[in-house]
């Protein structure tokens, strides 16, 4: 899906009087709302470096991103919006998002210490070799959890 469709989940979710699992269980339920509104936040005030968009704007060739996502997940509401930013700094830049637990399970080939943590950024080529893997948080908030 791409990120509109994937922003739309939200709503979705919230306005469903009777949610599927696991957003039938309150916790995961307030989770979404309140990732909702901090996505939106990111989105409305996020701001890319000049640096980075420098780099992002220097691609040269197609590449898609394939980001592994879910709507409950806090990481995700604050590190998403900001890789949906930075898709759309260069046309070569083909983002697509995909949930974890749905299929295709992408997630199963991209496991973090065996464990299935979000967000993930897989980038790939044309011809769909991977050239990068990211996630599911930055180098130093990972050592912190750690």
């Amino acid at each position: 899906m791409n990120f509109e469709a994937y922003h739309r989940l939200f709503d979705t979710i919230l306005n469903n009087p009777a949610p599927a699992a696991p957003y039938d269980n309150p916790d995961y339920f307030n989770y979404t709302k309140l990732n909702a509104s901090r996505s939106r936040r990111w989105l409305k005030n996020g701001v890319l470096s000049e640096e980075l968009k420098t780099v992002l704007k220097a691609i040269d060739r197609p590449m898609k991103w394939i980001v592994i996502t879910e709507p409950w997940c806090g990481d995700a509401s604050h590190i998403v919006p900001f890789i949906h930013l930075m898709s759309q700094e260069n046309p070569l830049i083909e983002a697509e998002y995909e949930l974890r637990d749905q299929e295709p399970f992408r997630i199963n080939d991209y496991l973090t210490n065996g464990s299935k943590s979000i967000p993930k950024l897989v980038i790939r080529d044309a011809e769909g070799n991977d050239l990068a893997v990211w996630g599911p948080r930055p180098k130093g908030c990972q050592e912190l959890y750690d």
